[in-house]
């Protein structure tokens, strides 16, 4: 049987910002969906979810899933046989964008979910394609089904979130970092600058994407995760 993947959304998302991926990829590999729901921080997260994973695995995380993956990658390297990370920061949370994030979480608390996620992700953070608008209502949707709960433990989870700057030059796996090039929140310079942190990794460039190239770009996407996860493991 094929390895079992498991997916990691980011910040206020379901399984639905993978699901061009899994249906695409479903009957070759077992689907494993992890949501980051239960715990306010990245530590506490990747623990819950370990318990609950299969014994091995590929895997891939967005965003706050990125960050996941890589304590899990911390946590337990021999669990997992090859990674992709997407719009992932390593480093710990600057102290201005963790104070910028208390405003957000306050109207979070007022009910203006909508409004806060409208700051997280703006309409630049995406390319600007002709669907752009339907992301960003799938967004919106994703964020009010998971809720105000789940947004302030995740925010707090981003907040808290631990340098791991030394875990990405320990990961012995293939890895992969998927970025799209019109990312409005991770620039490419980042990506690339993670990319050489990875002593086994590469990067790959989703064209006419931004920060959420598995649904700006679907089938871009699947292309480059089957082209990664098929290819031989070739280890500089």
């Amino acid at each position: 049987m094929a390895e079992p993947i498991l997916w990691i959304p980011g910040l206020m998302a379901d399984a639905r910002l993978f699901l061009p991926q899994i249906v695409q990829m479903g009957a070759a590999h077992p689907m494993h969906i992890a949501l980051a729901t239960d715990a306010d921080t990245v530590e506490q997260l990747s623990l819950n979810i370990l318990a609950c994973a299969p014994p091995s695995f590929i895997l891939v995380g967005h965003g706050l899933g990125g960050d996941i993956a890589l304590d899990i990658l911390r946590r337990a390297p021999e669990r997992v046989t090859r990674v992709v990370l997407m719009a992932t920061e390593p480093l710990a949370e600057q102290p201005q964008i963790a104070a910028a994030r208390e405003s957000r979480i306050v109207a979070a608390k007022a009910g203006r979910l909508v409004e806060a996620m409208r700051e997280e992700i703006p309409v630049h953070a995406l390319a600007d394609t002709e669907w752009r608008a339907e992301v960003l209502d799938l967004v919106q949707d994703m964020a009010l089904g998971l809720g105000e709960g789940v947004f302030i433990r995740q925010t707090r989870a981003l907040q808290r979130r631990p340098d791991q700057q030394k875990t990405m030059r320990r990961v012995k796996v293939p890895a992969l970092i998927l970025a799209g090039r019109m990312d409005g929140l991770v620039p490419l310079r980042r990506h690339e600058f993670n990319a050489s942190f990875l002593p086994y990794g590469r990067l790959r460039i989703i064209e006419d994407a931004g920060y959420l190239p598995s649904l700006e770009q679907p089938d871009a996407v699947t292309d480059a995760l089957l082209d990664f996860i098929n290819g031989p493991v070739v280890l500089r």
